[in-house]
């Protein structure tokens, strides 16, 4: 596990893809429990070491992760987050390139709970829930492209969802339409920087995710 960023309040990780982030049915020891682990070892606490999850990403993604150390942050960064006052910029390796070198994608998602996955549809349908990002070409090779999103909504898979709807499904995910798997069982998509005030010193915190290290990843970084 590797520490991004840590003071009194909160502790900002980097996921592994893979990871969960809270304990599921499959059993799997959560990256919440390997901070709390940390926490007790590093700081010598005694008894039970307070983490609040605020925010979750995808088994497959990796990245940035933000938890709170202490009740009064836990409280303060769940409105935050609710309110859209933290900032996430993800990057993400798709097949094709897009059809414009910048833009906006609304669509209405429909999450489907039995297949874990949501469909983007281009007008609202029942249940739907309107879902919004932006997006920019950062970096392109022959078969694919690295994309910058900035998200205005948090739906269930909305990144996966939304590129896929427009023609540009991310690097190894089968579920959204990539032609195979990537070795590693990951997707091609990292949650890159995080950017809020901090909850209780009011001072602004940006952290940034270092890049996989898979080949493609950094050969396309060096053509930004």
């Amino acid at each position: 596990m590797q520490v991004l960023y840590e003071d009194n309040h909160i502790i900002v990780v980097n996921k592994e893809s893979g990871e969960i982030v809270q304990g599921d049915k499959t059993g799997d020891t959560p990256l919440s429990e390997t901070v709390k682990h940390y926490i007790k070892q590093a700081y010598a606490k005694p008894g039970a070491v307070f983490l609040g999850v605020v925010h979750r990403l995808d088994r497959p993604v990796s990245g940035v992760v933000v938890f709170a150390r202490t009740s009064k942050a836990l409280e303060r960064l769940n409105r935050m987050f609710a309110n859209g006052e933290v900032h996430k910029t993800y990057w993400a390796i798709t097949k094709n390139l897009p059809p414009k070198e910048e833009g906006r994608l609304e669509n209405w998602l429909v999450r489907n709970e039995k297949q874990n996955k949501s469909y983007a549809y281009d007008i609202e349908k029942p249940h739907s829930k309107k879902a919004i990002l932006d997006y920019k070409v950062l970096g392109r090779s022959d078969n694919y492209s690295l994309l910058e999103v900035k998200l205005l909504t948090g739906r269930h898979h909305q990144i996966r969802s939304q590129l896929a709807h427009m023609g540009c499904p991310i690097r190894g995910d089968l579920k959204y339409g990539a032609p195979r798997s990537n070795p590693d069982g990951s997707i091609s998509l990292l949650a890159r920087r995080v950017e809020f005030v901090h909850p209780v010193s009011k001072q602004p915190i940006c952290v940034e995710a270092p890049l996989p290290t898979d080949n493609l990843w950094q050969a396309l970084a060096a053509t930004i």
